[in-house]
């Protein structure tokens, strides 16, 4: 499987270090869709607060993804639902931090969750 960044030089706005515009995928074997996933522990409940939703979600992601023979080095695409606007930056650096520092095609979405001790929910695609 190939992956290739697309950031046109002209006609769109620039894209920033830790974003790309799209990413071409040549020839994956498979695809996973993970549904929107919340900082929950093993007993279904949420961390008190931000960085431990965020440290508890990357834990689930990984989780699934291995499941799936799959590392977060299999993430193609990444939306993000925030409960407040102030939690941009802290999700962008847990983003960051998770993938190495690699650019993925990402949205970040500011959303009244289901439950108000929900303070962010990820989604992602992987191709393998």
């Amino acid at each position: 499987m190939e992956m290739i960044a697309r950031n046109p030089a002209s006609g769109v706005y620039p894209a920033s270090p830790d974003y790309i515009h799209a990413l071409e995928i040549k020839f994956p074997s498979r695809l996973l869709f993970v549904s929107g996933t919340m900082g929950l522990d093993h007993e279904g409940m949420a961390a008190s607060d931000l960085k431990g939703q965020l440290e508890l979600i990357w834990s689930n992601l990984r989780a699934i993804l291995t499941s799936a023979d799959m590392t977060v080095d299999n993430i193609v695409r990444l939306t993000s639902y925030l409960s407040d606007v102030a939690f941009m930056e802290a999700n962008q650096n847990a983003r960051l931090r998770a993938l190495g520092g690699r650019a993925v095609p990402t949205t970040a979405i500011i959303v009244e969750t289901l439950r108000d001790d929900w303070l962010v929910e990820i989604e992602i695609i992987a191709a393998g």
